[in-house]
C-alpha cells in the first residue's frame, strides 16, 4: 500500500488509509445510528477537528440514507438498515481507499442503487474504490473494472462488455443466461428460465 508492505502500517495508520465494510455487521451493545456512524472518526482521533467530524459523520448518514434513524439502536435495525448504517460509518471514514464486500446484500432495489451511485462518486472524485458483488447486472452497471472469480483465482478481468457475456457466465457460474442492454446502453444478465 502506497508503496509499503501491509504490515509496515499501524492498524490506526491503516484505518486512515483504507475503510472497509464487511458482510457481517454486528455491534455488540445499544449503540445508536449516530454513535455507529461516528465510530468512523475513530482513526482521526486527535487529527480532526468535531465541526470535521460532524460534518462528514452527517454527509455519511445523508449518503447511506440513515439521517431518520440516528437515534435508532443499531441493534434494533433491520438487515438492510444495518447494512447502511454500517456503510455511513465507513463512510465517515474518509479514506482514499474504500473495500465494500457485498454492500447491496439486504437492501432493496433503490437502496441498491444509491450505494452504488455513492461507490461511483467516490470513484469519480479519484478515491479507489473496490466492490465485491454478486449482482451481476449492478456490476456491469457501474464498474469500470471487472474482475470475475473462479475457485479463489482470477478467472476474468476487463470492461464489464468484455468480462459480463453469456460465455463468461456459463463457464464460471454454469448457468445460461441472456445478456442484455437496457435503454441507457449498459449490461442487464437475465437466467434463461425454461
Amino acid at each position: 500500500l502506497n508503496g509499503l508492505a501491509i504490515q509496515k502500517y499501524s492498524p490506526k495508520q491503516l484505518a486512515r488509509e483504507r475503510a472497509v465494510l464487511l458482510q457481517a455487521n454486528t455491534v455488540s451493545f445499544a449503540f445508536s445510528v449516530h454513535d455507529v456512524v461516528e465510530m468512523g472518526r475513530t482513526p482521526w482521533m486527535k487529527t480532526s477537528d468535531e465541526e470535521t467530524d460532524a460534518r462528514l459523520c452527517q454527509q455519511a448518514m445523508r449518503d447511506a440514507d440513515v439521517e431518520h434513524l440516528a437515534s435508532r439502536s443499531f441493534q434494533a435495525l433491520s438487515g438492510g438498515e444495518k447494512a447502511r448504517s454500517s456503510l455511513a460509518r465507513v463512510l465517515a471514514q474518509d479514506t482514499p481507499i474504500v473495500l465494500l464486500d457485498e454492500p447491496t446484500a439486504s437492501l432493496d432495489v433503490r437502496h441498491q442503487e444509491d450505494v452504488m451511485v455513492v461507490a461511483r462518486r467516490l470513484a469519480e472524485a479519484g478515491r479507489a474504490v473496490v466492490v465485491v458483488l454478486h449482482d451481476l447486472s449492478l456490476a456491469a452497471a457501474w464498474a469500470d473494472d471487472v474482475v470475475i472469480l473462479a475457485d479463489g483465482q482470477v478467472a476474468h478481468r476487463g470492461s464489464p462488455s468484455e468480462v459480463i457475456t453469456e460465455e463468461t457466465v456459463k463457464s464460471v457460474y454454469g448457468i445460461n443466461v441472456h445478456v442484455l442492454r437496457d435503454p441507457s446502453g449498459r449490461l442487464v444478465v437475465v437466467p434463461q428460465r425454461g
